[in-house]
């Protein structure tokens, strides 16, 4: 097996662990950057990298070959060479051994194209999402919460002490969770996401089978979309503010290519509404909350960085005002509250969206159309019970901070596992009314 040097195991490798043995075919999917071809690498006994043109024309020209070498096969950059899709699955359909392939991909080719796979996998190549490194995966300390042990229910007894504080969650957001990317001091990190950004411009676009006439129009809808991390602002008012006087309003085709690229390149992860099975609760909207892969990348667009975070907090004891109403940043589109409080939801969401995937949950929010209720993350479990997690840029949890998921609490009843509010303070514990207060930095998977 091949084992990258200075390699971190990531919560997914766990996964891959109970998975790989079981299945025959697995894909590992996310954005470029984020380290799966590392994690693959560990695993695998032959490597075709099919993003190098002489590997992929000898896969071209000896499918069988590849197919038959020794297992674990890893495909890597897949998207490159389209037609090795469906020979997985032809080779699964006729009896393929459990972890005979890997796959990875940091796009899913478009079928418009006539250029993509001819069959989704269903049922024979199993898809993976890896995302950025979540916070308990970048050595800010021991986690001591689980959410699994939440997602079982009988609330769990809370407890330890986080040395993260705030400022150290604002240089989290803008050090980003690509590997590669993190470890650069801040001039080469930023030049590093700069290049990211143009490249996803200059070259992505075109390689998913879109051609950008007007680049300029796409990284100001960008910078638009990550203004609006952390709402559910429409994307007729994203559009609007993205033409902010320098020229002709998008037209809305153009924008819902620019969603459907961006999806398909992994770099946009909007969080659904939820939608409970039973019927305890009418008139959720379905809108759904913005967000990036990395916030780093939403930080990068609208150019804050960890200064422009922190600005109009008092001190790092944080007093309960950490985002006075004359202090607010502006943006160019609609946003609630600080870009801050923005990102850091952001960088939550994202952390929890790993630690749900390894419990086998998914991740929503809850939004009543009149907006009288609103939580900020739902998992939910495959039986539909759920935990609901509130987001606060604040150490401290006041009242006031619990009141929608004391609400849910009394319309799901013991539907609802567990709740809990994730803060930027340093202590976990259960408040009186059962309501969890855990630092970011201490849950994990």
């Amino acid at each position: 097996m091949n084992q990258p040097v200075g390699y971190s195991r990531r919560i997914i490798d766990a996964e891959l662990d109970e998975l790989l043995p079981a299945l025959p075919a697995i894909a590992l999917e996310g954005p470029k950057g984020v380290g799966k071809t590392a994690t693959a690498l560990r695993r695998a006994r032959t490597v075709y990298r099919l993003d190098v043109r002489a590997q992929q024309l000898a896969v071209e020209a000896a499918t069988e070959v590849a197919l038959r070498a020794p297992a674990p096969v890893l495909f890597d950059e897949w998207q490159r060479y389209r037609a090795i899709w469906d020979d997985v699955r032809r080779a699964v359909d006729g009896g393929a051994a459990p972890g005979s392939y890997v796959l990875t991909g940091s796009a899913v080719p478009s079928h418009q194209d006539g250029a993509g796979p001819t069959h989704t996998g269903a049922g024979r190549i199993v898809s993976l999402r890896m995302r950025p490194l979540s916070l308990a995966e970048r050595n800010l300390g021991p986690a001591t919460v689980r959410l699994t042990d939440l997602l079982h229910g009988g609330r769990p007894e809370i407890g330890g002490t986080s040395r993260v504080d705030v400022v150290a969650y604002a240089r989290e957001i803008v050090a980003s969770g690509f590997p590669g990317i993190r470890a650069l001091p801040g001039r080469a990190r930023r030049a590093q996401l700069d290049g990211y950004l143009t490249r996803v411009v200059d070259r992505d676009f075109e390689e998913a089978g879109h051609k950008v006439r007007r680049p300029d129009a796409l990284r100001r809808w960008m910078r638009s979309y990550a203004a609006a991390t952390a709402t559910v602002t429409t994307l007729e008012k994203i559009r609007d503010a993205s033409t902010g006087g320098e020229g002709e309003t998008l037209a809305k085709t153009s924008v819902l290519a620019y969603r459907d690229v961006l999806e398909r390149l992994f770099l946009l992860e909007p969080v659904p509404g939820w939608l409970p099975s039973r019927n305890h609760l009418n008139r959720l909207t379905q809108a759904p909350r913005h967000h990036l892969a990395d916030p780093a990348l939403a930080a990068r667009l609208l150019g804050a960085d960890e200064g422009a975070l922190l600005h109009g907090v008092v001190s790092p004891l944080f007093d309960d005002a950490i985002h006075p109403p004359d202090r607010r940043m502006r943006a160019v589109a609609p946003r609630d509250g600080t870009l801050f409080g923005q990102l850091f939801e952001s960088l939550v969401t994202q952390s929890v969206r790993v630690y749900a995937q390894s419990a086998e949950a998914t991740v929503h929010h809850l939004r009543v159309e009149d907006g009288r209720h609103e939580v900020d993350l739902i998992v939910q479990r495959s039986d539909h019970r759920v935990v609901a997690l509130e987001v606060k840029l604040s150490p401290v949890v006041a009242d006031d901070d619990v009141k929608h998921l004391l609400w849910l609490r009394e319309v799901l009843q013991e539907d609802l596992l567990d709740a809990a509010v994730i803060t930027t303070g340093t202590q976990a514990y259960r408040r009186r009314d059962g309501i969890a207060v855990i630092p970011a930095a201490l849950l994990a998977a």
